[in-house]
């Protein structure tokens, strides 16, 4: 992901556009109506301009002028955002981000979400390049306390609900490296919340080595997970925060905010 391609930062090329932008960022930072003066004073405008630009929006919708003098954002936002939302999906939002970030590592990555106690692989970036043999297929499932994706997720819980998990799983264990006692898994989640980052040292197939980081939606809810999956020998560090930031920027373009966690 290039800063050109992805930067919501970008200026604007109609100073007009610019100065509607700032303006409409003032008003999101109060809940409240904001008097024309303090409005024009954040957004570095002159009043009379401020003014004309805010009755343009308020004549869209797109502001709301409870009395006169003062401005908050208006109801069409909620209902465009609606219709964002309505359209928007994990696999849709994450596939291109995820390709991009393939092509960086040449290794596959894995977007999985939660499906009662296991993960379920909803999508992939792969190729041939990588000298791996994939594992599981789209489609396929996973135990949760034996995959990166899945102690995410775990770690998402309260202490009972990971407790009834491993009563109702048995913690069954795959390879050697697998994690079978609960005392064990609850420090593994521990780290994974102090982190934000979790991984799976061949503890569903031997010689597989997983990194993963969550992806989080409009409420600051965990959603699904994008992982790196690599031969054990070849899953380099230097890949997390690339994981981490494209992690960041699918759940940005579902609408999540670090003030949301």
């Amino acid at each position: 992901m290039t800063k050109k391609e992805h930067d919501p930062q970008a200026a604007p090329a109609v100073q007009v556009l610019e100065r509607m932008f700032t303006l409409i960022d003032v008003l999101a930072s109060r809940e409240d109506a904001i008097p024309l003066k303090e409005i024009s004073e954040r957004a570095g405008l002159h009043p009379s301009t401020a003014h004309r630009i805010l009755n343009d929006l308020v004549s869209g919708r797109f502001v709301d002028r409870p009395q006169a003098g003062s401005y908050r954002l208006g109801m069409r936002l909620l209902e465009l955002g609606n219709l964002v939302k309505a359209r928007l999906n994990v696999r849709d939002a994450a596939l291109g981000p995820m390709r991009e970030l393939h092509k960086q590592i040449q290794q596959p990555v894995n977007l999985s979400m939660r499906q009662g106690d296991e993960i379920i692989y909803v999508e992939r970036a792969y190729s041939e390049r990588s000298g791996m043999q994939v594992v599981r297929a789209i489609g396929g499932r996973a135990p949760l306390h034996l995959t990166s994706v899945g102690k995410l997720f775990l770690a998402a819980d309260d202490p009972l609900r990971i407790r009834s998990y491993a009563t109702r799983t048995g913690l069954q264990g795959h390879t050697k490296n697998s994690i079978t006692e609960l005392e064990t898994l609850e420090r593994e989640l521990s780290k994974v919340r102090q982190y934000g980052q979790a991984s799976d040292n061949e503890e569903l197939e031997l010689g597989v080595r997983c990194m993963a980081a969550g992806i989080y939606d409009d409420q600051g809810k965990l959603v699904a997970g994008l992982s790196i999956s690599a031969p054990s020998g070849r899953l380099e560090d230097e890949w997390l925060p690339r994981l981490k930031d494209t992690a960041r920027f699918i759940s940005e373009t579902l609408g999540f905010r670090p003030d949301l966690r």
